[in-house]
């Protein structure tokens, strides 16, 4: 009960203010124009741009406003056409649409004041606790142009449901209908247009850019909408500064100054003003004073305006690009431009206020800060009319239409035509005339209102949800024309799914002078390849190499892309590639080259074994043993084999076999020269008689040859068993794109290691024995190649391991190349000496003379035997048993050595060769002799 006490003491003050009338003596009109109507219209417009004087306003006394707003004043002009079209066209049969224009001042609180008087203006109310019959004359406003101003407005207006239609406020709290159930408007939210402007600059890929925005309502929500549209598409922000949009401020000045200063030491080389066209202004002074350059991005407040784009020196400041609601030229607009008049009946102060600027020229458009609504030299010359002392009300021309851009009110003649078909489906309006009741609630109207669907121009006109259009941007560059600006549409933004349409490409930019768009980014470009490492910002990178397993194939990506499966990179690549499989393939040089040296190898053998075959009965064959070397050549047949297998693409069972191959054949042959140093190191070398015959015992060189086969046979065979060699699984390093397919000697490497060391122990053994017997005289021994070719096998399997163990890649080859050289070295150092003292041999050398000059080049040996006694000679040989008995004499032209199956029985001079093994042990004859071995 109290509640709606105190609501009928407001609404009896509200009645009591309304009742003071409109204009009283001494005081000026709250609105400037208006026209009667049986439904009327309210419109909001900021006709001067700023309250003067604001900040000594100590009393509430009326308003005083100054800066006549050439921009608003065409707002107007359009609305009352747009309202006088309506009635001209009958789509209210019957009634007349009528309105109030008030100025606002760019100042909420003037267009509260405005409110007040539109609603208290012979109002209507019945008496009751709420508002729902609450009828005023004027049933909505059109307004107001700034958002600052609309919120405000909007605020009040949620009250009685009345409804407020903004053609250019586009801040997104306007959207919230919790806070603005009655608030409407004929463009986009801010939201769409940041979300385009955001695009724009990741379109030209610039993620540096600068923002200045003012302090009021429109601007602060324009740029949370901007950053968070600029997050998503990987825009940063430079610096961001914010400007009092009160013109009149105190600091105005000075922070357009630090701005400016900002600006040019900033690297960002585009940034984004949404600012007021005012403010804008000023700025570009600031920036022409400076000769500084920028790509500038506007918002939908400045993008047309006219004064701006006809500033000196415009062209100085740089490209200009922005975002502007829908707008269409009007034919009939232009022509009312043309001829100005006021609605019989009503009255419009500011056609007078523009027409004693336009021709009768004030004293401040003489001024030297004169106002932009006054008329500029070049449009003085133009127009006859200007400066015109007689009539000015009388006077019109073409300046409206010259020298403004009347197609950017096509929001506010959209608003209009909305209101009139919502008032034709409220009062239920037919061909001949409306039934519906005239003095309706405004809240009826605005539940038609976002109803409304209609075309208008070729445009799909409605409300969404929020009571919003979402008709999309057009987008502006303003190219040169002579000394100014004009504005070109290039593209446009579709709201309804978020894309840009450019219609024009290839222009030239002002800042760069080519084709080429400008850049604006924190860091340079990362190429393909590499990827964006992040520093404190997301725009601020090092560009740093994709790693092994990954690419990119674009320029600056986040992070590098991981190969698909079957596909590899290496470091800084842009694309994915199969590896390559590396193995001995047969068609390639190097296995060609090395199955060539293995076939030889066989094929020199073959020779080699026809050459002893042929000549077994020749002295340097039957020195050589030649059933021995069959043996040792049957083994490095199979070495030769074993590298065969080492080529191609390799498979279970040639890993298996390659392994055993080598290491029994070449087990094999170094058993079989561990014989051959056996049998000289027991023949030449002086032991006792308990030594020697334990020593002579163990001479059965086919078992000991059996047995050492035998015994790799063995190791080999628990290879197999426990650790088989097998294809190698290790996956390829990621360094390499070659995908090597080899094989693995084991999971352990231990059967490999034992199998290597095991002939390598032979090759020792051999090599010590031989190197015991090192003084022997070649013609007796074969000592020197026994030690050469087991050194060379020795020390090539040395320099095997490390290079097998660290480079895995190549592992097959090194392997391969390390049985042909100890192969050959066999063959260089055992079998072809023996043709080559077949063929080409001395047949003169008999026992006297090996024994003569072996005597003479080993003089450390003779002079050990001299000094020997005889009876220590005598013991000795009496010591050893019969068949082991050897003696050498100078003095018998018989001289002959025996050797039961260790040496070469005897040396006939006059076969000039030995005779041949001895099975049978027999003793050898000797004679007297002053010196003897």
């Amino acid at each position: 009960m109290r509640r709606c006490d105190l609501v009928r003491f407001l609404l009896a003050a509200v009645l009591v203010l309304g009742s003071v009338p409109p204009a009283v003596s001494g005081c000026d009109r709250i609105c400037g124009a208006q026209a009667p109507g049986d439904i009327v219209i309210g419109v909001l417009l900021p006709l001067n741009r700023k309250v003067a004087a604001l900040h000594e306003r100590t009393s509430p006394e009326s308003f005083k406003c100054s800066d006549f707003d050439m921009i608003s004043f065409l707002h107007s002009l359009s609305i009352i056409h747009e309202i006088e079209r309506v009635n001209a066209a009958g789509i209210i049969p019957g009634l007349k649409l009528g309105y109030m224009v008030c100025d606002t001042c760019s100042y909420a609180s003037k267009a509260l004041d405005n409110v007040e008087h539109m609603l208290t203006l012979n109002v209507s109310k019945e008496e009751n606790c709420g508002h729902k019959d609450f009828r005023p004359t004027v049933k909505a406003i059109l307004g107001a142009r700034y958002s600052e101003v609309t919120i405000a407005v909007a605020r009040l207006l949620s009250i009685y449901q009345l409804p407020l239609v903004s053609a250019s406020s586009s801040s997104p709290d306007l959207s919230d209908k919790t806070r603005f159930t009655s608030s409407l408007r004929t463009v986009p939210s801010d939201v769409h247009q940041t979300e385009a402007v955001a695009k724009i600059m990741d379109y030209y890929h610039w993620d540096w850019v600068g923002v200045v925005y003012g302090d009021d309502d429109y601007g602060k929500a324009a740029f949370q909408s901007f950053q968070k549209n600029a997050e998503k598409n990987n825009v940063c922000l430079a610096f961001q500064e914010v400007l009092p949009h009160y013109l009149g401020h105190q600091d105005s000045k000075r922070r357009i100054q630090e701005v400016a200063e900002q600006i040019r030491a900033s690297s960002a080389r585009v940034v984004l003003l949404i600012l007021k066209e005012e403010l804008v202004d000023l700025l570009f002074k600031e920036m022409i004073r400076t000769n500084t350059s920028r790509v500038w991005i506007a918002s939908d407040a400045w993008s047309r305006h006219i004064s701006v784009a006809h500033m000196k020196d415009i062209n100085l400041v740089g490209d200009i690009l922005g975002f502007s609601f829908m707008a269409r030229r009007s034919n009939s607009l232009d022509e009312y431009l043309q001829n100005l008049t006021v609605a019989p009946g009503g009255y419009n102060d500011f056609i007078e206020e523009y027409k004693n600027f336009r021709f009768n020229c004030s004293s401040e458009c003489f001024s030297s800060d004169r106002p932009s609504h006054c008329p500029t030299a070049l449009q003085q010359e133009e127009s006859g009319y200007t400066c015109s002392p007689d009539d000015p009300q009388g006077q019109n021309d073409d300046y409206l239409v010259k020298y403004m851009d009347s197609s950017k009110v096509f929001s506010d003649r959209i608003a209009v035509w909305a209101i009139a078909h919502a008032l034709r489906n409220l009062l239920k309006c037919n061909a001949s005339g409306c039934s519906g009741e005239i003095n309706f609630p405004p809240w009826k109207l605005l539940q038609e209102l976002k109803k409304v669907d209609f075309q208008f121009e070729g445009e799909h006109c409605f409300f969404d949800k929020n009571g919003d259009f979402v008709n999309g941007y057009d987008l502006l560059r303003w190219e040169t024309e002579g000394i100014h600006r004009k504005f070109t549409r290039t593209g446009r933004y579709r709201v309804q799914d978020g894309e840009i349409e450019l219609e024009r490409s290839g222009v030239t930019w002002m800042t760069t002078g080519q084709s080429a768009s400008p850049q604006s980014k924190c860091s340079e470009s990362c190429p393909q390849g590499s990827f964006k490492k992040i520093l404190n910002v997301s725009c601020c990178y090092s560009c740093a190499l994709c790693l092994e397993g990954t690419y990119s194939d674009k320029s600056d990506l986040a992070d590098c892309k991981p190969c698909p499966n079957g596909t590899w990179s290496l470091k800084g690549w842009s694309q994915c590639e199969p590896r390559t499989e590396y193995f001995l393939q047969w068609r390639k040089p190097y296995p060609i080259a090395m199955v060539s040296a293995a076939v030889f190898g066989v094929v020199l053998l073959l020779y080699t074994l026809i050459v002893f075959l042929v000549h077994r009965d020749s002295a340097p064959m039957r020195k050589a043993e030649v059933r021995l070397s069959c043996v040792m050549m049957a083994g490095l047949a199979v070495s030769f084999g074993s590298v065969i297998c080492f080529m191609g693409k390799p498979s279970l069972y040639l890993c298996q076999a390659r392994q055993v191959m080598y290491a029994m054949g070449f087990t094999l042959c170094v058993s079989c020269v561990l014989i051959k140093a056996y049998r000289t190191f027991l023949a030449f070398l002086p032991f006792g008689p308990l030594t020697s015959r334990r020593l002579y015992k163990i001479y059965k060189p086919p078992i000991i040859i059996s047995v050492t086969v035998a015994l790799q046979g063995i190791i080999c065979l628990l290879w197999l068993i426990f650790d088989s060699p097998d294809i190698d699984d290790t996956p390829p390093s990621p360094q390499s794109m070659k995908k090597v397919i080899q094989c693995k000697e084991g999971n352990t490497f231990y059967g490999f290691g034992i199998m290597l060391s095991y002939i390598g122990l032979l090759a020792l053994f051999g090599f010590i024995l031989a190197f015991k017997g090192r003084k022997v005289p070649q013609e007796f021994s074969e000592t020197g190649y026994i030690i050469f070719s087991m050194l060379m096998y020795l020390f090539v399997w040395v320099c095997f391991i490390p290079i097998y163990i660290t480079n895995n890649e190549e592992r097959t080859p090194v392997q391969a190349s390390a049985i042909l050289v100890s192969s050959y070295g066999i063959i260089f150092c055992h079998f072809l000496p023996k043709c080559y003292e077949v063929f080409w041999g001395s047949p003169s050398d008999t026992m006297t003379r090996i024994l003569k000059r072996w005597r003479n080049n080993d003089t450390s040996f003779s002079d050990t035997s001299e000094t020997a006694t005889g009876s220590d000679l005598n013991a000795s040989t009496q010591s050893m048993p019969r068949d082991t008995v050897v003696t050498i004499s100078e003095k018998s032209s018989n001289s002959s050595l025996a050797d039961s199956g260790i040496m070469p029985s005897i040396y006939d001079e006059e076969k000039d060769g030995f005779q041949g093994f001895s099975r049978s042990g027999t003793q050898l004859t000797k004679r007297q002799r002053s010196r003897s071995i």
